[in-house]
């Protein structure tokens, strides 16, 4: 996929990480923070790269932060309309790719894979596995930026799914991961310590 082709890309990392007991972009995962596996993985594959989190994140990855336009962390809906207009201001891509702070194996062909399904500028592409939709991963065409922000003006309107079911959508389907830990799902989220030891566990799986 060459330059041209590629999308913008977002980390969305300004979600409260309750049931993480701390900020899931900054726990320490290998010796480095999430959010820098999420870098290394996204990085290659998209024209640009920015940080949807408030102001004052506590790490310098030499990549733009896009706060929230909208107060009081009102949902990563907020982060994706932030992003649609930095996207918009920055570059001349059509679409622009969302992930979460917290999905350390994201595929290596995830852009072009959901690039290479957008036959419909109109259409929102989700990420899938294993049965399984992942909405905050996504490619949202930049076109719906003025629609979203008009959504998001009724305090109520604030659920990624209900949102997305305004809009025609397809889900790509991206296979599981074999490993000597047993199968791995890309998408694989780390939500609660927990989860984190079970990617560790992975993540040394992989390596062997």
């Amino acid at each position: 996929m060459s330059d041209r082709q590629k999308p913008q890309a977002l980390i969305l990392a300004g979600g409260a990480s309750r049931r993480m007991g701390r900020d899931k972009a900054t726990a320490p995962f290998a010796g480095r923070p999430m959010i820098a596996w999420i870098v290394e993985r996204l990085a290659p594959q998209v024209i640009s790269l920015a940080i949807n989190a408030p102001e004052g994140f506590p790490l310098d990855l030499g990549l733009p932060l896009v706060p929230d336009t909208i107060a009081d962390r009102q949902g990563p809906l907020a982060g994706v309309l932030a992003g649609l207009r930095h996207a918009a201001a920055t570059s001349s891509a059509s679409h622009m790719l969302t992930v979460p702070a917290d999905t350390p194996f994201l595929p290596p062909n995830l852009a072009a894979t959901l690039c290479a399904a957008a036959d419909d500028p109109a259409r929102i592409l989700l990420a899938a596995s294993a049965g399984r939709v992942h909405p905050v991963v996504a490619l949202w065409p930049l076109s719906l930026a003025d629609d979203l922000e008009i959504w998001l003006a009724d305090p109520g309107n604030r659920r990624l799914q209900a949102y997305i079911a305004r809009h025609p959508s397809l889900a790509v389907d991206f296979p599981l991961i074999e490993t000597s830990a047993g199968p791995l799902d890309p998408f694989f989220n780390v939500n609660t310590p927990a989860d984190l030891l079970s990617a560790e566990r992975y993540l040394e799986a992989l390596s062997k």
